[in-house]
Formats: C-alpha cells, structure tokens, sequence
C-alpha cells in the first residue's frame, strides 16, 4: 500500500514525509495508520503554480489544490483526508508530525524535518483504517551536532530561542529593512543547513511570507 501511494504521490510532486500508528491517546478512533503528505523539492513549486488553481484568480490557490489533489488520493486510496487549514478547529498537525519520528521541535520551537529543515510544511494528511506496514527508516534530528545559526538568524529578533513574538515579525516587515524577508523568505527557516539542502525556491518562500503578511 505505502509504495504505490509513494508513486501516486510523486506525481503530484509529493512525497511521504511521515507516518505512525495511532495509539488511544492519539485522538484518532478508527485510525489504524496515518500518513503526512508534503511538498517534494525541487521542483513542487513549477508544478503546482501551473495548476488551475493558481490562474483562476480565486483565494487560496494552494490550500485548494491541495484539497483537490490530496482528496482524490484519499478517494483513490481509500483513506480519510485530513489537511492543516480550513478550521478552526485545525487538525494538530504539528503533534502529527512529531509522532511520524521524522520531525522535532527545533531550538526555535518551530518543526525541523530531516528531509525538508525548517521548511517543514505539510499538504495534507491520509488516515487508513487498516494498520499498514511502513517503509521509513529511523532518522536522526538535523539539529543533532548542528551549529544551530537559526538562534542568531532573524534580523529583527523576533524568532528565537525565546519563541516566536508575532507583531515583533510583521512591525518588521513593514520597514524598509523587512524587504528582504519579504522578497526572500524568513531568515531563520533559510539559515538552517537541512533547509538548504531541500532545494525549495526563494520566490515559493517569497510568496508564503506575503500570504503571512497581508
């Protein structure tokens, strides 16, 4: 079952960044395995901009091609789609990813992957009732041995060690100096050596930061 939806992922330019089996404490009755779906670099940001979503002119192109294509892989599949917007309430994505064993809180607090860094982002998810094997193999936190320049990256100080002071980012943004955040993508996502090596374009983090800071 995980190959052939590894390969019906990939043509849609995703990729299986996690799985578990829910347990009773997970919230999930019914679920018998879980799988988190994001975007595979390089390469996902050409192809999904070239989607009808994103020439329609309607809002939230990507949030709909993602219920578009993530819900008929779950139609496909027989499984139940679950996906990071659309509430509140929001399904917890954030523990989901934690209990894949393929992403960790990371010195900032937000999600470091072992594949995608602090670009960590996730399309949507797939439950099955059935309890299927999986193919990953352990991974290890990037952050394990790391210099961890994320701590140091954000020019306005606003994302650190501390956390996260929201109104600190956008009042920055706003100055002539947040340009380059604007135009380039967070600082401390791209100053994360697991990020660099995802290959995910400057102008797909550009256009994030602009839905981020409308």
């Amino acid at each position: 079952m995980i190959a052939p939806l590894e390969n019906a992922a990939a043509g849609q330019r995703l990729f299986i960044s996690g799985a578990f089996h829910p347990g009773p404490k997970d919230g999930l009755p019914g679920v018998g395995t879980l799988v988190l779906l994001s975007p595979a670099e390089p390469g996902f940001w050409a192809y999904v901009t070239a989607s009808a979503e994103f020439s329609d002119g309607l809002d939230n192109p990507l949030d709909r091609w993602s219920q578009r294509v993530v819900g008929q892989l779950a139609k496909d599949f027989g499984a139940t789609a679950h996906f990071p917007f659309g509430g509140p309430p929001y399904a917890p994505f954030y523990d989901w990813a934690l209990r894949s064993g393929r992403a960790w809180a990371s010195p900032v607090a937000l999600l470091v992957h072992d594949e995608m860094g602090l670009f960590a982002s996730y399309r949507g998810a797939l439950a099955f009732a059935d309890h299927i094997p999986l193919l990953s193999a352990p991974s290890q936190c990037p952050c394990v041995g790391c210099a961890k320049p994320c701590l140091h990256a954000c020019p306005a100080a606003a994302l650190g060690a501390h956390g996260y002071n929201v109104p600190a980012c956008h009042e920055y943004l706003d100055l002539p100096a947040g340009k380059e955040c604007l135009s380039l993508g967070c600082s401390v996502r791209s100053a994360c050596p697991a990020s660099l090596a995802y290959g995910r374009l400057p102008k797909q983090s550009a256009w994030h930061m602009r839905q981020f800071h409308t």
